[in-house]
């Protein structure tokens, strides 16, 4: 996710920053002033001891106390999957990016094609501990989805691809009787950066 950061950033929040581990590396390539917030404060104890400023507990109690257009960068890695409003998350943190601020994020795909075959064949909707369909996962995606969703809260999109691509072979032969149209299977995620352009 590193790949997509914009040039010589000065503010970055990591939403979801863990114990603080990507944030360092941030911090380290950019020498950028780096804060996070993190639910589970176990790690956010820890990440305190990295950062600018860590936050500890749901991110939707903090964003009203972040400066308004400070942030040059937003990240959510893996993160609005697990939230119960995205959609309000993402439009209440409009106001604190900087301008040309802009928001990246990763979200699991449920089109994977472990995923879709499982529910699409087996006809089964299976939980797991980790991955597309981690336990804890609130909201459900598509490649689609995802950008309709940056697009509807008023959003530019400035990259949307998939990411860590499968190295099986069988997206491609369920994509044969297909004439090879649903390629998206293929992503566990999506990469996303966005641009909210202030009036």
């Amino acid at each position: 996710m590193i790949k997509y950061l914009p040039e010589s950033p000065k503010t970055i929040i990591d939403i979801g920053c863990g114990n603080g581990a990507f944030a360092v590396v941030l911090q380290e390539q950019t020498g950028a002033e780096v804060w996070g917030i993190e639910y589970m404060d176990k790690e956010a104890m820890v990440a305190k001891e990295k950062l600018h400023k860590v936050f500890s507990g749901r991110c939707e109690d903090y964003i009203d106390d972040l400066p308004d257009g400070y942030f040059d960068v937003i990240y959510f890695n893996d993160v609005l999957e697990h939230l119960v409003d995205p959609y309000e998350v993402l439009k209440k943190i409009q106001s604190k990016l900087s301008k040309n601020g802009r928001i990246i994020s990763s979200i699991p795909n449920v089109r994977y094609h472990n995923t879709f075959m499982r529910l699409l064949v087996n006809k089964d909707w299976k939980y797991e501990d980790f991955g597309v369909m981690d336990r804890t996962h609130l909201r459900f995606f598509t490649k689609k989805s995802i950008l309709r969703m940056y697009l509807d809260l008023g959003y530019s999109v400035i990259t949307h691809e998939g990411i860590n691509r499968s190295k099986s072979i069988k997206p491609y032969l369920y994509n044969i009787p297909l004439l090879f149209s649903q390629l998206d299977i293929r992503y566990p995620q999506y990469a996303t950066v966005a641009q909210f352009d202030k009036k």
